[in-house]
């Protein structure tokens, strides 16, 4: 699967008549899979439609040839805006799974991912009732991405693992065509699969439970479940070199040119006046600035190194995904 251009937890919707099945199902789940309970489908449906997902990625159509039809305009993408996706503290409460029941009094659990089909969440059907024909026609029209039966030995499990699956999809669906206009435009490595590969390890050994496409330099940041902003810089040949010349403009030692030519170094010029490129007022100080970079070889040799993300990069202190568990736990209807 190719990277996300930004992932981070999200609410799995649980939706059953049965208010103790509820309760028992929200106890076993991992509880770090943020979740609220509905045990009325209309009260379902008005929380769902009321918290649709609002704005899109940063997008802007650019009308300087208003002649011309829609798809002749150039498109400007606001890269900066979406790693202060992370800034906003409802990002946690953005619904991206539905766990459904089939067998409800008010409408089954079909009917109900029939009049949600609009919405961009994935789509469980958990049940004891529907049998393999109606759910296999549900998902063939679409209207539900999984279907698992209750009475299976290892249901929970299954479940589980296809809410965390279909939390990533959605969000892959969501930044795809995002992803697809920065691909070609100085970020390969969103649809590299080695390089995916390399970011997924960080994430499973590192604990980051978050990730946003970064601006400049170019990389991957990270947020840990308690707020910890880490960054991936990630640099290509070219990019080193434009490193260099930067570098070179602005009169930098002979030791930091040498370093980037040679690619021994990946720089972070992270100070709070500065663009994260190297300047005059740094001198003999680069060092401080830089690590040696691990290579990822992939459709071209990325060179990567991980960076301590300062405070001055956000507008205020971040909401961190364990502080938003302690304060919301389960959310019930």
């Amino acid at each position: 699967m190719q990277l996300p251009v930004y992932k981070h937890p999200s609410l799995t919707v649980l939706i059953d008549d049965s208010d103790s099945f509820l309760r028992s199902l929200s106890f076993q789940l991992d509880p770090l899979l943020a979740r609220k309970t509905f045990h009325d489908t209309n009260s379902a449906m008005r929380w769902l439609q009321q918290h649709e997902r609002r704005g899109g990625p940063p997008l802007e159509a650019n009308y300087d040839a208003p002649n011309l039809p829609p798809e002749h305009c150039n498109v400007a993408v606001d890269i900066e805006r979406i790693y202060r996706i992370s800034g906003q503290p409802q990002r946690f409460a953005t619904p991206s799974v539905l766990v459904v029941d089939y067998s409800m009094p008010q409408m089954n659990g079909i009917e109900l991912c029939e009049a949600l089909r609009h919405l961009p969440c994935k789509k469980i059907l958990f049940t004891g009732a529907a049998d393999e024909k109606i759910a296999v026609g549900a998902f063939n029209r679409g209207l539900i991405d999984r279907y698992i039966k209750k009475s299976d030995d290892d249901a929970l499990d299954t479940l589980e693992l296809e809410i965390h699956a279909l939390q990533t999809e959605f969000f892959a669906e969501q930044s795809e065509t995002l992803r697809e206009l920065l691909v070609p435009h100085h970020y390969p490595f969103l649809s590299d699969p080695a390089l995916t590969a390399v970011v997924q390890e960080l994430i499973r050994s590192n604990g980051f439970v978050e990730h946003y496409l970064f601006p400049n330099p170019s990389g991957i940041l990270f947020l840990d479940r308690e707020g910890k902003a880490t960054l991936m810089i990630i640099e290509t040949e070219k990019s080193l070199r434009a490193q260099y010349e930067i570098a070179r403009d602005s009169d930098a030692p002979p030791s930091l040119l040498a370093a980037l030519l040679e690619q021994r170094v990946i720089p972070f010029f992270s100070d709070a006046d500065g663009d994260g490129m190297y300047s005059s007022a740094i001198g003999e100080n680069w060092y401080r600035y830089c690590s040696a970079p691990q290579l990822c070889q992939g459709g071209e040799t990325y060179f990567w190194a991980l960076f301590p993300l300062p405070a001055h990069y956000f507008d205020a202190p971040v909401l961190s995904y364990a502080e938003y568990l302690r304060t919301h736990q389960v959310q019930r209807d």
